[in-house]
């Protein structure tokens, strides 16, 4: 959930459009280009050793110079992997992506539920359904893919909707990265259990996930890492836009029992109703992770 005491906002800029943010905080006082040393010196975001090794850089993106990467200094997360009917999620997808087949005629959808306590943006949550593709280019076997991909812990995928709790979250995000992003109220809460909700624009509820805790590993900085690719069009060409994790509590269940996904007719709802979302695969449950959002990069040759 978000963990922010900040009541007076001030107003910013970005890409033209005027936003609130928190007083002081780290938008307000750094514009996505942080001081690490006094970062560090924040108890909220602990040990930054990682975001140092990252430089930022001054890059040029579609709404003009912008301080590059984004950084999560601590964050946590829901998700539940499923199955879906590979030709809903073809005519979900737009032409030349392909879903990743799990089993025959199964595809993957992810729906994550992401909780941003200190962050370059300042706190905000994010719910994301995004369905597993094939990399770029690749032929051959789709077992042989996704074996791969699991053993590298790194995956493509293409997001359908990515609502945001926070209008710097969501101004960034769309004239940024094109994300499908849109702005709406959301709960998550990882304690005894992880109970996320996410709420329709009208403040009724969409769609709430509960699932009980799997064991809790806790690891070294920089141990358990995954780098997983958004390919996505911005202004009309592909792009592919890398989000690398330093994952340093986290759980994991295959085919897990006591998951409750109540459905409630909203549009998260109703979207992953239209894709046959069914069966639960997997849940991972992050409980603190770094993560690291890239921008966007031409992908060539894909068209």
């Amino acid at each position: 959930m978000q963990s922010t005491s900040h009541d007076a906002t001030v107003e910013v800029e970005f890409a033209g459009h005027k936003v609130l943010v928190p007083a002081g905080g780290y938008y307000d006082r750094y514009r996505s280009n942080p001081d690490l040393d006094e970062v560090a010196r924040d108890p909220a975001a602990g040990n930054i050793d990682f975001f140092r090794r990252i430089p930022k850089q001054k890059v040029a993106s579609r709404v003009g110079p912008v301080w590059a990467p984004n950084f999560y200094y601590r964050s946590s997360s829901v998700q539940v992997l499923m199955l879906a009917p590979v030709d809903r999620l073809r005519s979900a997808l737009p032409t030349p992506l392909e879903p990743l087949r799990a089993v025959p005629g199964k595809g993957l959808v992810a729906l994550t539920f992401f909780s941003y306590a200190v962050c370059d943006n300042d706190p905000y949550d994010e719910v994301s359904i995004a369905v597993v593709v094939r990399r770029p280019g690749a032929r051959g076997s789709h077992a042989r893919e996704l074996m791969s991909s699991i053993r590298r812990r790194s995956f493509n995928a293409h997001v359908l909707a990515l609502p945001v709790s926070t209008e710097i979250a969501r101004v960034r995000g769309v004239e940024g990265y094109q994300l499908p992003k849109w702005l709406t109220g959301m709960e998550v809460d990882i304690g005894d259990e992880a109970r996320a909700t996410i709420f329709s624009t009208d403040g009724t509820p969409d769609l709430t996930l509960s699932a009980p805790m799997p064991n809790i590993h806790e690891v070294p900085s920089q141990s358990h890492m995954s780098t997983n690719t958004m390919i996505h069009r911005v202004d009309g060409r592909w792009h592919q836009t890398a989000v690398q994790s330093n994952l340093l509590a986290y759980g994991q269940e295959l085919f897990p029992r006591g998951i409750a996904l109540s459905r409630q007719g909203g549009p998260i709802s109703e979207l992953l109703n239209g894709l046959g979302a069914g069966m639960v695969l997997r849940l991972d449950i992050v409980r603190d992770a770094q993560i690291v959002l890239n921008m966007p990069i031409p992908l060539g040759g894909f068209a």
